[in-house]
């Protein structure tokens, strides 16, 4: 990826400067929100801190704050450039934090280069923050800072540059040796450079089995050896008796070479010296020891690492800090120790043998990985990183006894853990536990999908489904082969050869034969996969229809019309769209069918939203949406909108709803209390009725594009059986969601 100067520097100093912002985590809207904020309601968790001091992780933000603390004297590869200028790399650490781990950071920059200034400084900020991320404090004075810091101090406080680096690149040591067919105390090691970073690095390799004495350290004056007068005690540790004239002397014949040091420094030649199945990781950065391209041109066998994104095996440490402050956070740890770093390093190791879900494919542009030469660590933008190396740092804290909470209920930490990156909401999570207590048989008509494929392995093996694929047999296993899934975890039908395609045909013919439908057209129906599914789910021989992946919506709703139908006692079906934003949850509808829906109708769609809403557990809210507020616009459309209104509560009195009534004042609980106090309305509407498709389908795309919210959908209500319509081009994610959902929707039909 190319940036340019001017781009990096447009970005940062556009509109708000810098990267980060401080928002409150409460309502700060009214006079009554500031006095509790501050004065006077402060005044009651100040009381309580100060009879028990712990409580300030009960009432502050202390239990999620880290300080990310500089002097700017290693940023980088810019090195001594000083604390403001340090700065906005501190920012963008802060950024990273949130970013992959929802952990809130304040940045400081201290003048001084004097370490025990700097030791007393980050000593007095330990009421404040639940944790110390050491960055960019050159060697040895890191060193010294970090110890003393440890030793005095009740919080984890962590080195980034001394152990992120360590941490991800032993667990990609752990995997490429494992690749190459070799043993971790037996190879012989390399290593350029001998700064911060370089000695931690070689540290932690020991403890996950290297030999000490099979390590080679290189600093800018040679070869690290044991008559050397000019050694600090940290590169003491790594001095051979016996050493090499010269790197490039040294690599004959080595199994790993370690770079951390600068551009440049190893040639091809040097590659072509070292042994068989040779391990590079040269993580200088921005230019490698040794481009990825100029090294695997002479090497085959060659397993390589880099810091670059632009290469396989990118040794990044945001793979490393912010889960490790998370699980160590989560558990309340006073340190971070070595058992926490390798468990880290652990979990990414197995991390790396599991199946790449397609999220992350679609993050890297569709490109496919698999545990090889290639893939030895996980990808930066894995999110399931978290929820694979935070428990583990978390178990391993209280496992040492360095943490203060000691019992964990793991699966509920995972699925926080997925929460807060929003990727697993805790609706959909209820749909998929519903599911998992009693699989049922979905059919996918896009049988032939690679999508569609993917997701029906993951519904299979999470038992959430048994899926059925449509499509040409052929197609469909080849396809199942290319993936490496298991071929048994499907059933195939094709229907343009089924034995099956008869039966339908009949059973179809006599729901449509006064509507039109001949027998010989029903036959040919039959070979289409939409109304060959759509038969099986009426005929009870599969329980739910997941399509639309590759087709328009019409072409899709129109078999599952024709062969399954509308529920009885309606006359519309619908679609509804689970709406995420920040931590709100709305559900809007009709944001797919009806175009210009009757009061009647529009009543329906109310009613048919309440009852699926219910199915997720939660409680309608309804509000009833218009441009006028309870009668102070009357025009035909929101005259509508009050009809629709009065027909629901008339029909379900045991709803909750009002109308009509404008969009700020359904999701804005203090207009209607101080507006309208007559409202049956009570808290913030959670289910929102537009008057048209206009209205509902421009609104939640709205809020999917430029409102920051994630979308679940469209959920077809009304029909007799589960049928749901995927958006085209839908993620796997998505496909996955809506058959949990149509799982849970046909468990409870079935009642």
């Amino acid at each position: 990826m190319k940036i340019s100067k001017e781009e990096a520097l447009e970005y940062h100093s556009i509109e708000r400067k810098g990267k980060i912002e401080v928002i409150a985590s409460k309502p700060c809207l009214t006079s009554r929100d500031l006095s509790l904020a501050y004065t006077p309601g402060v005044a009651e968790p100040c009381r309580e801190i100060h009879k028990n001091v712990e409580d300030v992780y009960k009432y502050t933000a202390k239990g999620n704050l880290v300080a990310v603390v500089s002097n700017g004297t290693a940023v980088l590869g810019l090195g001594d450039i000083g604390p403001e200028a340090g700065k906005p790399v501190m920012e963008g650490k802060g950024v990273l934090f949130k970013r992959f781990a929802d952990i809130d950071v304040f940045d400081i920059e201290l003048a001084s280069h004097d370490s025990q200034e700097i030791i007393r400084t980050v000593q007095m900020l330990e009421p404040t923050f639940g944790g110390i991320n050491l960055e960019d404090i050159k060697a040895p004075e890191c060193f010294e800072i970090e110890e003393k810091l440890k030793e005095t101090m009740k919080i984890p406080v962590f080195h980034d540059d001394q152990h992120g680096t360590a941490i991800i690149s032993c667990a990609a040591l752990i995997n490429a040796v494992e690749v190459a067919g070799k043993k971790l105390d037996k190879v012989k090691i390399i290593v350029s450079g001998a700064g911060a970073s370089a000695i931690s690095c070689c540290k932690h390799y020991i403890m996950a089995g290297v030999k000490r004495e099979n390590i080679w350290m290189f600093d800018t004056k040679g070869c690290i050896t044991k008559d050397r007068k000019d050694l600090n005690k940290y590169k003491e540790l790594f001095a051979q008796a016996k050493g090499f004239a010269s790197l490039a002397d040294a690599m004959k014949g080595a199994d790993v070479f370690i770079g951390l040091s600068m551009g440049g420094v190893v040639n091809k030649e040097m590659v072509k010296s070292m042994g068989k199945d040779p391990i590079i990781f040269a993580m200088a950065n921005p230019d490698p020891e040794i481009m990825y391209d100029e090294a695997v041109s002479v090497r085959e066998d060659l397993i390589m690492a880099t810091g670059r994104s632009d290469f396989p095996n990118q040794v990044n440490n945001v793979l490393g800090f912010p889960f490790i402050f998370r699980g160590a956070l989560d558990v309340r740890a006073v340190a971070i120790n070595d058992e926490m770093k390798m468990a880290a390093t652990l979990a990414l190791a197995r991390l790396a043998k599991e199946k790449v879900p397609e999220m992350v494919l679609r993050a890297y542009g569709g490109e496919d990985f698999t545990f090889g030469k290639e893939y030895i660590i996980p990808k930066p933008f894995d999110p399931r990183v978290l929820w694979y190396v935070a428990p583990a740092v978390a178990k391993a804290a209280i496992e040492t006894g360095v943490a203060k909470i000691t019992e964990m209920n793991w699966q509920k930490y995972e699925e926080k853990l997925k929460e807060r990156l929003g990727l697993s909401k805790e609706l959909i999570r209820v749909m998929i536990h519903k599911a998992q207590k009693k699989p049922l048989k979905v059919v996918y008509p896009e049988g032939e999908e690679e999508k569609i494929i993917r997701a029906a392995h993951v519904v299979y093996n999470d038992n959430m489904a048994y899926p059925v694929l449509l499509g040409n047999e052929k197609i469909i296993k080849e396809e199942i082969d290319k993936l490496g899934f298991d071929q048994n975890e499907f059933q195939i039908f094709d229907p343009e050869i089924s034995e099956k395609r008869n039966q339908y045909a009949e059973a179809y013919f006599k729901k449509r034969s006064r509507k039109g439908a001949t027998l010989k057209d029903t036959k040919s129906l039959m070979k289409k996969p939409n109304y060959f599914g759509s038969m099986m789910v009426d005929l009870g021989e599969a329980d739910a229809l997941i399509s639309g992946l590759t087709t328009s919506y019409p072409n899709t709703i129109r078999p599952a019309l024709h062969c399954v139908g509308i529920k009885d006692g309606l006359k519309v079906v619908s679609g509804l769209y689970i709406v995420f934003a920040k931590q709100d949850v709305y559900f809007f509808a009709d944001t797919t069918v009806n175009v210009n829906p009757t009061a009647e109708q529009l009543a329906e769609i109310a009613i048919s939203a309440a009852d699926t809403v219910k199915e997720f557990d939660v409680t309608p809210r309804i509000a009833m949406l218009s441009f006028s507020n309870f009668g102070s616009s009357t025009y035909p459309d929101s005259i509508k909108v009050k009809q629709a209104t009065d027909l629901v509560k008339k029909i379900r009195p045991d709803l909750m709803i009002d109308g009509e009534m404008q969009a700020d004042t359904a999701v804005v609980p203090e207009i209607i209390e101080k507006e309208f106090p007559f409202s049956n309305l009570k808290g913030k509407a959670n289910v929102l009725i537009f008057p048209d498709l206009n209205a509902g389908n421009i609104a939640y795309k709205l809020m999917a594009r430029i409102g920051q919210a994630s979308v679940v959908g469209p959920i077809l209500m009304g029909m007799k059986k589960p049928i749901h319509v995927l958006q085209r081009g839908a993620s796997v994610d998505d496909i996955i969601n809506m058959t949990a959902i149509a799982v849970a929707e046909a468990q409870a039909k079935k009642k």
